[in-house]
Order: structure tokens, then sequence, then C-alpha cells
């Protein structure tokens, strides 16, 4: 494996979530320490499974793992780092600013960047000479930070004075409330990831668009602000050997190289590993030790297919009609296929006769134009995200930063970077559909996240006003007000039957929970266990997501669906229909 090759003291996994940076991670500290150096291992995702995989408890202090020579690890909570940094915030101004004011504090420190910034806050003494982590030769660190969080703790000026004079009310200025007393601090920690001698990034990937162009907006973003130590691996790789008499496999293996053949421009420079797709659950030392080693991926005891009975796509839209016109809202991370089942979805509606307006933005147009020509009683709108967030940025540094002296531009204009921003952009630009809902229903991808949706209502102030100019007795309905109503939208979240994702969408259920919003019904995207798979490997796989299908059946969701893993991509009116109409 390149990326092993004489590491440096500092390596950074990140990528998308289920990607496999968690196993890569644990995988390198084991093979680190086995070659005699002394390592810490240090986690920052929510979804560690450190602890279980070297059967000990670690948390967040440093644990000597006994079971591997030369190995401590250290896990950080992301959230409970969160609660901390805004407890310290916060906590001086309750009781003595009004609760209203105070719960808006709380909202804008409640989202992604705040959570970025506490653990980079937690982290930033491993990265500095200490005598906490002088005694470790390498220290392995899942996951690293956004180049976002990076570039806003480089930022010059007093933090606390900006925001202190109500300058900053923007999304993700509030998490920079209380930097200040650590810049000394954050600078040899920002210093130490830019020095190539001592960092290596490692970009984790699968052979799938989606994952690498996240890929290739981290490198560009990490690049820009200094990184340039970066490897790419790409895991999970379908092993050719595996695709004799099994037109699943075939089909996985085609599609797989076809990306892998036109990598990205941006990455191609970059030393590159494949590590293949094994059978095994990645957990468990055993497993974790053969990782990284190249071997036959073929179970050693072949298993029979499961047999699985769930409800169809399909099945979900017959409860979805009764009415004859809504909201459809799908959600979820990037890469488990949400804009295909929004299509889907929008195809099956119009193919009962329903007049359907699908709205997306994502940028696979493709998919747009097929419908565009072939199906009645469907409209299609694309939103492009770049462009309404160029001008949404355009418009708030017109209007909140045209009196703002440099630093509290520099500031701002960060702020502006955030992912935050696309999504409060894309939201404005959807509210103009929502309200079609009414005689039709609207599908819409892709939603923002439920502390968007927060932010939007606690500081943007389109709620309240309304509510100010008409009264509480006045009849008025904003975008918000509508995505709570259970009886106007349905929600449903998309996720795929792996361990990863499934914590990711029952995370995202919590965040729209949070903003009065209840989710409908999960679908269970890309399920191995809902095809009939032969390949050995595929078997065990499909047996492997019969606990995570479980979880969602029974104590995630109300209601749920699971669409097969398909042969061909579903692009086109027919092959679309085909996928809602999948039964399992």
């Amino acid at each position: 494996m390149q990326f092993l090759q004489s590491p440096p003291r500092f390596l950074f996994f990140t990528g998308k979530g289920g990607v496999g940076k968690t196993s890569i991670a644990c995988a390198t500290s084991i093979a680190l320490a086995a070659a005699g150096k002394r390592v810490l291992l240090v986690s920052t995702d929510p979804a560690s499974n450190v602890g279980q995989v070297f059967g000990i408890s670690i948390g967040n202090h440093i644990t000597v793992i006994t079971a591997v020579p030369n190995l401590s690890a250290l896990e950080i909570d992301p959230q409970a780092a969160a609660k901390a940094y805004r407890d310290r915030i916060v906590g001086p101004v309750r009781g003595i600013l009004p609760e209203a004011i105070v719960k808006g504090i709380e909202e804008q420190l409640s989202g992604a960047c705040t959570t970025e910034i506490a653990a980079f806050d937690e982290f930033t003494a491993l990265l500095i000479d200490s005598s906490l982590t002088q005694e470790f030769d390498h220290i392995v660190f899942d996951t690293a930070p956004t180049g976002h969080t990076i570039r806003m703790l480089q930022l010059p000026g007093a933090w606390s004075g900006f925001l202190e004079d109500g300058k900053g009310d923007a999304s993700c200025l509030g998490p920079l409330a209380g930097l200040e007393k650590q810049r000394t601090q954050y600078k040899a920690a920002v210093d130490a990831l830019a020095d190539p001698q001592k960092t290596r990034l490692v970009l984790v990937a699968r052979a799938q668009t989606a994952t690498l162009n996240e890929a290739v907006r981290t490198h560009s973003e990490l690049a820009g602000i200094g990184l340039t130590q970066q490897y790419l691996v790409i895991n999970g790789v379908f092993p050719a050997s595996e695709t004799l008499h099994d037109e699943w496999a075939q089909a996985i293996f085609q599609r797989e190289q076809a990306v892998l053949h036109n990598l990205p421009t941006a990455l191609q420079g970059l030393p590159t590993d494949l590590i293949g797709l094994k059978a095994f659950n990645l957990v468990g030392l055993a497993a974790l030790q053969q990782l990284l080693v190249e071997a036959d991926a073929t179970p050693n005891k072949p298993c029979d297919a499961p047999h699985i009975h769930a409800p169809s796509l399909a099945s979900l839209v017959d409860d979805m009609v009764a009415d004859g016109h809504g909201l459809v809202m799908l959600m979820g991370k990037g890469g488990v296929g949400k804009t295909t089942l929004a299509a889907a979805v929008a195809v099956e509606l119009a193919t009962r006769g329903f007049p359907v307006h699908l709205s997306t933005s994502d940028p696979a147009a493709h998919v747009m134009e097929t419908l565009n020509s072939t199906l009645e009683n469907l409209t299609v709108s694309r939103i492009d995200p770049h462009e309404v967030t160029k001008q949404y940025r355009a418009q708030v540094l017109s209007d909140k930063g045209a009196q703002l002296d440099a630093a509290g531009r520099a500031v701002l204009e960060e702020d502006l970077l955030s992912p935050c921003t696309e999504e409060i952009a894309v939201f404005q630009a959807f509210s103009k559909v929502i309200r079609e809902a009414c005689t039709k229903f609207v599908v819409m991808d892709t939603a923002p996240t439920g502390h968007t949706l927060l932010l939007l209502d606690a500081t943007g102030a389109y709620h309240r006003d309304i509510v100010r100019q008409t009264g509480e007795k006045g009849h008025f309905t904003t975008p918000m007000m509508q995505l709570q109503d259970p009886k106007q939208t349905k929600v449903l979240i998309v996720t795929l039957a792996e361990t990863t994702p499934v914590l990711e969408a029952a995370n995202l259920q919590a965040d729209l929970r949070r903003a009065g919003i209840e989710p409908w019904a999960w679908v269970i995207n890309n399920s191995v266990a809902a095809a009939a798979v032969t390949s050995p490997l595929l078997k065990q796989r499909a047996k492997n997501e019969l606990r995570d299908i479980e979880a969602v059946a029974t104590h995630h969701a109300h209601r749920y669906a699971l669409v097969p893993l398909l042969k061909e991509e579903p692009v086109g009116v027919q092959r679309l229909k085909d996928l809602s109409n999948q039964g399992v």
C-alpha cells in the first residue's frame, strides 16, 4: 500500500460516510503497531466501532489496547464535544438574556460547523508537542476536519469582538465565539497539518461517482490551504473473480471499472491504492488484520442467500395518493441514491395519472432529460446549487457586508463557504416550488437538514415576520409550517443496508424531529439481500445486511421500503418504473 510507505507522524483518513475510512484507519494502526511503532488511534467518527473491534471500552481517554502490542486508542465523541463547547458559550448568558435569544444562540451552535470545530478543539492538543502524545511514533486520525473548518481557524481578526458587535448572525459564525483564547494553540496545530513532513492526508472513496466527487472537493479544499501531502484509497473494489455466472456481479464490476477508468482529473495525480471488497463485516481484530492484505475475497464457507420479504417503493406510493396532491421530500446523505428514488417516485405518481413536479438539485441532468421527453403529467425543474448559492452569497455580502471592516468581511465571506450556506440557498429556491403542492404532487430532492430548517426558522425571521404581521389568529402558511404538517408533507429518508449509513440516517431523523418534522417512511436502497444473487461474496454480503434491515424495520421507521440492487442503471422512465415495482 503506497499510503503506508514511509508514513509521517500524523495520518488523517477522511471521506463520505460508509466508504470504510474507520476500518482502514484501524487496519493501518494495527499494521504500524505490528511493525514495532508506538501508535495512537484517534477516532472522531460518530459511528466509531473502535471499542467493539478490540472488545474493550475506550471513550475519551487514551486506552492501551492489550490485544495489539504498541497500540493505544482514544475516542472523541463529537456530539459530547459540541455540547461542552456550546455550554461554555451559552452558560454565561443563560438567565441574563431572554430565553428566546438563548434558544436562538443554541440553535446557531447546533450544526455541523460547531461539531467540527468542537472536535478540532478536542484533538488540537494531539497535533502539537505535548506530554500527552510524546511517547507515540504515529497518531492516526479518523476523521479529518474539513477545509472549511481549518480556514475558519486561520482567519485573522478578533472574532469575539466581531460577534459582540452584532455583525455575526449567519449560519456558522456562532461557533467562532469561543475560539479567541486558543488561537496560539490552533495556529500550531494548523501549521502541523500543513507540514508534509509531519502529516499525510488519505482520501477514502469507493468506485462510485458520488464518493469520488466528494474526494475531489476535499482534495481541492485542503490543497488550497496547504495540506498537499495527499493519497487516495479506493475501497471495496469488486473482484473480477466473482463475476462468473452472476449477472449482478458482472453489472457491479462493469460499473466500477467504468468509474475507475474515468477517474476525476483532480485525483489522477495522487498516489492511489485499491482495496478489494471483502465478504466479511469489518468488525473484530481478525477481520481488520485481513483488510489491507490482498487475498481471495470469496468466503471460505459459502452461505445461502437470504430470502427476505419487504414492501416495495410502489407500496409506499399506494399510501401517498389518498389526497391526490402533496409534498414528497427525499432526504439522506450523498451517495445513497435519493435522486434516483425521487425520480422513481415521481414516475410512479405520474403514471397513475397525477400531475407531478419533480424538482432536483442534483447535477445528473440526463435523468431529467429522459423524463422531460417521455412522460405525460410530469414536469421537471433543476435548481443549480452553484448558481443559487452564488446569488445568495452575493446578496448576503451586499446586505450584511457593506458596513463591515476588512476583518469582519473576511469572517462573513468564510462563513458563506459553509455547506450550510448551500443548503439555505437551495431551500430558498425550493420554497418557490413548495406552494405548488396544494394542487399537485411535488417531489423534492435534495432536502436540507433539520439544523438548516431550524436555523431558517429561528434566525431567518420569515416565519416570525408573518406572525407579527398577521397576528396569532391570522391565516397563513409558511414553508416551515408546511414541512411540519404531516398531511401536507411526507419525508422519505433514504439509506443503505450498512451500519454507518443507517446510523447517519438515524441522526438525520433525530435532527428533523428537533425541527418538528416527523419522517413518514424510510427507503433502503441498493439492497443485495433483495436481489437474486449467486456470487458467494454477494450472498455473504446479503446475509450481512439483515441486521441493518431489521434495525430499520423494527426500530427506526414507521414504515419502510426495500429497493434491490439493480443490474442496470435506473435511467429512463421504464427502468425507474421497474425500480418502484420490484417486489421482495
